[in-house]
């Protein structure tokens, strides 16, 4: 790639988590929504802690290019979609970090959520995080076509839950040779999820959603794969790597030149850091 594209992308990248930060400081404000009693302060103040201002913000920027691949520019739908991903995502990495899971006391260069508040908040916080998501994808504010807001919450539950993140990550503490599977879910089913939302709220034919969220697989575990190569990481396997990368680059042949900035993002999740 020549560096004045390399540009556009970084600058798109920036971009997409400098437009979703507004979007996510309003969610997490301290106003209490229609159906909501009251917010704590300390358990608002901890997902803030937890969402704002760090991050990638990786997913989300999948989501939102993909819906910009069908002419669905990153208006407050989009966005709203793709901050319910990042609450997830957020979600999970705090209890990642708890003793009980990975026992991590940073994260992204600052104490990890139970390390700057307490476990019990930041377990509550991780709670929070995700069933917020849930209420971001239901509200029509997301999207006006509530059959899609169905399809979005519906896919968000699956690749979240038993059989995508979660299923992977007890898959990941109880060791076992299947190790590609386990990355499919704990890391991958996420990033499977952001393209082929993306596609949904484009309005994308079936076949294109499919072939997305195939791709979004791909990359998902491309990602993973390169986190453990920065990482020095046992299972590194730079050959796997690559052929993850090919298929996902692969797999935006039908897109042609619209799908410039995914396969971008394919080049630069092959030479990630290991930042998430």
């Amino acid at each position: 790639m020549t560096a004045a594209p390399d540009a556009e992308f970084q600058g798109r990248l920036r971009a997409n988590a400098e437009a979703l930060e507004p979007v996510l400081e309003g969610l997490l404000s301290g106003e209490a929504r229609a159906g909501e009693i009251a917010r704590p302060g300390r358990l608002l103040e901890a997902m803030r802690y937890a969402v704002l201002g760090a991050g990638k913000r990786l997913r989300p920027f999948l989501l939102v290019e993909t819906a910009r691949l069908f002419g669905r520019e990153p208006s407050g739908g989009v966005l709203r979609a793709a901050a319910a991903l990042e609450c997830v995502h957020c979600y999970s990495l705090a209890h990642d970090d708890l003793p009980a899971m990975d026992d991590d006391d940073m994260r992204r260069g600052r104490p990890s959520l139970h390390r700057a508040f307490d476990e019990a908040t930041a377990i509550l916080a991780g709670d929070g995080l995700l069933t917020l998501a849930f209420d971001i994808l239901a509200d029509p504010a997301t999207d006006h076509d509530a059959e899609l807001r169905a399809s979005l919450v519906a896919g968000l539950a699956r690749a979240a839950g038993l059989g995508g993140m979660v299923g992977g990550q007890a898959f990941d503490i109880a060791g076992g040779e299947d190790r590609e599977r386990m990355l499919r879910m704990k890391t991958a089913a996420l990033f499977r999820f952001a393209a082929e939302a993306g596609a949904l709220l484009g309005r994308a034919a079936p076949a294109a959603r499919a072939r997305l969220a195939s791709f979004g697989e791909a990359l998902g575990v491309a990602f993973q794969l390169a986190d453990d190569i920065a990482d020095n990481d046992a299972h590194a396997n730079p050959a796997a790597l690559a052929r993850h990368a090919e298929e996902a680059t692969r797999l935006l042949a039908p897109f042609g030149r619209e799908a410039e900035t995914l396969r971008a993002l394919v080049r630069f999740v092959a030479g990630a850091s290991s930042s998430p």
